[in-house]
């Protein structure tokens, strides 16, 4: 937000520097991030002074040029080359002399040198209004008054104003200040605290009368919750015309650019007072009547920027009896605004639901400043002055009469809020005792009124600008800033608690494995918990029983529900990635996936995984390895076995995301599930390299760490035996299958299955794959013979040959 500090001191008489009143300004919760200079005109005319025309001859080698001598006081003319039309001798002229620099339309600054046109030599410059930055004229140089004495500086003759300007990084809830006027009471009471008083000067309103009732505008606020007050009263006869220099200068100062006197009165009282207004041209006022509604959902609207909008049916809109004119708060009609034709206008000052102006803002993606002020909150009691203080500028600026009795439609009025101060809970939070007088002062100084004083605090009625001060805290924060944080003594004794948490917290456990996947080489990732709804068509029958939770008013149709699933977030950022020339990915994150089921609505958090690309990257030395399935098998087993979960059973997985993969299973419950992403769902997110992916139930880890026993298993003193199988494959046949079947065919002596290799390509039967499956065979009590491992694995072969109709490569 910015504020001038030539307007500031309209407000309050005080003649500090910037630097100080900024400082100031800072400690008292308005932080100035910095102060830029202002100059009305660019450069301030420095160097411009007034020349008078001697002497006006033809150039000797270019028919538009003259070559004229100029006497700017200095007692020796000066030759200047001249290619305006209009230059005669005895003009007074404004001269920019050599080393002045000049500003172009777009800023760009350059400076006037001494130089040869045309083999004349050209010893200044005589300078049109453009040039200058008075005005946008070019047609010739700009001619002065006869009077000036040469030599005299052009910074007396025009009105050039000089002034500094802060950039204050206003916080949310500091509606109070968002004006010249709020921050001038802030300051106030800031000076009072370092003992020195300066009373406010606020704009009189007093001669506000009106001059006759030729034009009246009726008035309906259908939804008094979205619009609690609003005012209004007409002006005829007006003259539009570009402002006085003084309101031009004003609206500059802070980045506005004016436009006609009606249009800048509004934005100057806006930035004066912090109340938005808006003028209607009151000849595009069907029926002489405003209305206050919402519109039926999919009404066109288009506003002043020519965009043809679609309403939504929580929308307030201004209406007259045909068609809106205004989408309340935020932003005008095009049909409705005032023109270089207007002449007569209805001038509005409402006071507006904060919440409602803040979701039309969003939805219609448009932030002005009548929005920035209204949806965090306005005064309602300063509605009807700033719409005083408005219409008697705009009369004053652009002539005219108020032409009708104002309308004030404020059906329940608000009062004051009230709140106790316990003197036991100032010193508490403060960490020191002020005295009560100091105390009282302050709140003064802020006009929070002390109604009554007792022995354990103060009843105190807070004024309705102050919409941030509700609590009992609130009150204890103003007393703080006013009083000045540098002022609080640090405590000579530091007090610290030592918590104590459990070695299964899950921040521990999440730091712990967090750690270990940042060891080996991979990402942690934060992605946004608001996803794309058609996702959820990509878990099939996976997770049939739950729902999506909608969001109720999202900011897009790509971010309307909360995500179900970890995968398509992680799955998003691969793509990115790999269409940014990083295919090579290793990523985790730890987050939440959001369910609503029977009624109920669930957040189960994960740990997810993603490996792609290359594990190895071709270089000089070695050729490029592909990561594998096994990499990722190692990766799950290793933090699992960092989490001592150690006995894992092992089989295929349920889970519909994947073309291939496991599970890990402790004590019945699933931990982990892993494997390749099927083709088809990469398909949906431009990803053509294998993705491979772990989805951990992070809820289900925790809570087997805090119940699992610690157990003792003797180490087997018998060797385990390794068999593998290369196997021909119906594509259709899946590794669960070949689990289900091996198990069911030899469950004494077969302790593990692996599938370490998938092939489907060229070599193989049309319609077929190959697997490579290992079998981990032993036996607790004696050596597994040759013949008994043969034994079995025939078994297993022929079961394979008849179930499955595999056969061996």
């Amino acid at each position: 937000m910015k504020i001038s500090y030539n307007w500031l001191k309209q407000f309050i008489q005080i003649d500090w520097d910037s630097k100080k009143t900024g400082e100031l300004l800072t400690d008292l919760g308005l932080e100035v991030e910095g102060v830029e200079k202002f100059e009305s005109v660019k450069g301030g005319l420095k160097g411009i002074v007034v020349g008078h025309v001697l002497s006006c001859e033809k150039h000797t080698n270019a028919d538009k040029l003259n070559v004229t001598t100029v006497d700017i006081g200095s007692g020796t003319p000066l030759q200047i080359v001249c290619g305006a039309k209009n230059v005669a001798v005895g003009q007074k002229v404004p001269v920019a002399t050599i080393g002045t620099t000049l500003y172009t339309a777009d800023g760009e600054a350059w400076k006037i040198k001494k130089g040869k046109i045309r083999g004349e030599e050209s010893h200044g410059m005589i300078c049109a209004e453009d040039e200058l930055g008075l005005g946008t004229s070019h047609d010739g140089i700009m001619v002065l008054e006869n009077d000036l004495a040469p030599g005299t500086p052009c910074a007396e003759i025009f009105d050039i104003e000089e002034d500094e300007v802060f950039e204050i990084g206003l916080t949310p809830n500091r509606a109070d200040a968002m004006s010249h006027f709020g921050v001038a009471r802030d300051l106030k009471a800031g000076l009072k605290q370092k003992e020195i008083s300066k009373e406010l000067i606020t704009p009189s309103t007093s001669h506000f009368n009106i001059n006759d009732r030729s034009l009246k505008i009726d008035v309906d606020v259908i939804n008094t919750a979205l619009a609690p007050r609003y005012c209004g009263v007409t002006l005829s006869n007006l003259i539009i015309q570009p402002s006085p220099t003084w309101l031009k200068n004003r609206l500059k100062a802070i980045g506005i650019t004016p436009k006609n006197n009606v249009v800048d009165a509004t934005n100057y009282v806006l930035h004066e007072l912090g109340q938005p207004l808006h003028a209607f041209d009151a000849a595009k006022i069907k029926g002489n009547k405003i209305v206050v509604q919402t519109l039926p959902k999919g009404t066109k609207f288009v506003t002043l920027d020519g965009v043809e909008r679609t309403l939504h049916e929580d929308d307030l809109m201004i209406c007259d009896t045909e068609k809106p004119l205004c989408l309340a708060g935020v932003f005008g009609g095009l049909s409705s605004g005032v023109t270089e034709e207007t002449t007569s206008i209805f001038l509005e000052s409402a006071y507006f639901n904060p919440v409602s102006i803040r979701k039309s803002a969003k939805r219609h993606a448009l932030n002005t400043d009548a929005s920035f002020r209204f949806e965090r909150g306005i005064d309602i009691e300063n509605v009807e002055y700033s719409l005083k203080r408005a219409a008697l500028l705009i009369k004053e600026i652009a002539g005219g009469e108020i032409t009708s009795d104002i309308i004030d439609l404020y059906p329940n009025k608000t009062s004051n809020f009230e709140v106790f101060l316990g003197f036991e809970k100032i010193n508490k939070l403060i960490g020191q005792e002020i005295s009560q007088d100091t105390i009282k002062s302050i709140l003064t100084s802020l006009d929070i009124k002390v109604k009554n004083v007792t022995e354990a605090g103060m009843g105190l009625e807070v004024p309705s600008y102050r919409v941030d001060v509700q609590r009992q805290v609130d009150v204890i924060e103003e007393i703080l800033r006013v009083y000045g944080y540098n002022n609080i003594a640090f405590s000579e004794k530091l007090n610290a608690s030592v918590s104590t948490t459990a070695a299964t917290e899950d921040h521990k456990i999440q730091s712990t494995i967090g750690n270990v996947l940042a060891a080996k080489g991979y990402y942690e990732i934060l992605t946004n918990s608001l996803t794309n709804p058609d996702y959820s068509k990509l878990l099939g029958s996976e997770e049939d029983e739950n729902k999506s939770i909608e969001i109720i008013n999202p900011l897009s149709g790509d971010l309307s529900v909360l995500r179900r699933a970890s995968l398509f977030s992680a799955l998003e950022t691969a793509s990115y990635n790999i269409n940014r020339k990083r295919a090579n990915l290793k990523l985790f994150e730890f987050g939440k996936t959001y369910h609503a089921k029977d009624g109920k609505r669930i957040e189960p958090k994960y740990l997810s995984i993603l490996l792609s690309g290359d594990s190895i990257q071709d270089s000089w030395t070695n050729k490029a390895v592909t990561t594998n399935f096994f990499e990722l098998k190692s990766i799950v087993k290793t933090i699992l076995i960092r989490l001592g979960l150690n006995n894992l059973k092992s089989e295929p997985t349920t889970s519909t995301l994947f073309s291939e993969g496991l599970s890990f299973t402790y004590q019945k419950n699933n931990l982990v599930s892993f494997g390749l992403i099927k083709k088809s769902i990469l398909k949906k997110f431009d990803i053509k390299q294998d993705i491979l992916y772990a989805d951990f139930n992070w809820d289900v880890i925790l809570k087997q760490l805090k119940n699992a026993p610690i157990l003792f298993k003797e180490i087997p003193k018998y060797p385990e035996v390794k068999r593998d199988f290369a196997l021909l494959l119906d594509e259709k046949s899946t590794y669960r299958e070949l689990f289900n079947l091996a198990y069911g065919a030899e469950r004494k002596f077969l302790k593990d299955i692996t599938l370490f290799d998938v092939y489907e390509g060229k070599n193989l039967p049309e319609g077929k794959k190959s697997y490579a499956v290992s079998f981990t065979l032993q036996d607790d009590k004696s050596t597994l013979t040759e013949k008994q491992i043969e034994k079995i694995m025939s078994k297993l072969q022929t079961t394979y040959e008849t179930q499955l109709g595999a056969s061996l490569r």
